[in-house]
C-alpha cells in the first residue's frame, strides 16, 4: 500500500515544483526503505513562450501554438461552459524516428486554476483523434483542442510536453 501513496506524493511534488510552488520545509521524498530517494526525477525545464511562438525539444519535435480563438460552446459539448478557448497546435517531427502522437501532454492554467479540456464536435473540437498514429520523420501534424474558460478574459497558461520523459515543459502564456 506503501507504493501508490509515494507515486501521488512524488507526481503531487513534482506538479507543484513544475509549477513554480515552493517546497513545503521537512518534506523530502523516501524510498521503501525509508531513507531520502537517492535521485529524484529532476522537475522539467519550463520554456515559457507567447502565443504563435514555436519550441524545438530535444527529441526533434517542433511545437507551435496559435493565439488563442473565444468561441461559445454548443448544447453537445462536454463539459458545459459558456466560453472556452481554442488553439491550433502544429507538430513537426525532425526526430531521427516516428513519433507517437499519443506521447503529447497538454495541459491549461486560468489564472491559476486548472482548465478543463472542452470536446465540442459540432464546432470541430473532438480532442487528438489520431491519438495512435505515429507522425513520421520530417512530416508535421495539426490538431486543435480546446478548453473552458471563464467569461472574463484572464491570464492562461498552456502547457505542452511531447513525452512524459521530456526534460523541459513549453509554457505557452497570454490573455485570453
Amino acid at each position: 500500500m506503501r507504493t501508490p501513496t509515494l507515486a501521488l506524493t512524488a507526481a503531487a511534488l513534482i506538479g507543484l515544483a513544475a509549477c513554480g510552488a515552493p517546497a513545503s520545509p521537512g518534506i523530502a521524498a523516501r524510498n521503501d526503505a525509508g531513507s531520502p530517494a537517492l535521485q529524484a526525477a529532476p522537475a522539467p525545464a519550463q520554456r515559457m513562450l507567447d502565443f504563435g511562438g514555436q519550441y524545438r525539444f530535444a527529441e526533434g519535435i517542433t511545437i507551435s501554438v496559435s493565439t488563442p480563438k473565444s468561441f461559445r460552446p454548443s448544447t453537445s459539448a462536454y463539459p458545459r461552459s459558456d466560453r472556452a478557448v481554442a488553439f491550433e497546435i502544429a507538430i513537426a517531427n525532425d526526430g531521427p524516428q516516428p513519433y507517437r502522437l499519443s506521447g503529447l501532454s497538454v495541459s491549461a492554467m486560468v489564472g491559476g486554476s486548472s482548465a478543463k479540456q472542452v470536446v465540442d464536435p459540432t464546432q470541430g473540437y473532438s480532442g487528438i483523434v489520431d491519438a495512435g498514429k505515429d507522425v513520421p520523420t520530417g512530416r508535421d501534424v495539426r490538431v486543435t483542442l480546446a478548453f473552458a474558460v471563464a467569461q472574463q478574459p484572464a491570464e492562461l497558461r498552456l502547457s505542452l510536453r511531447p513525452t512524459a520523459t521530456s526534460s523541459v515543459v513549453a509554457v505557452y502564456c497570454g490573455p485570453a
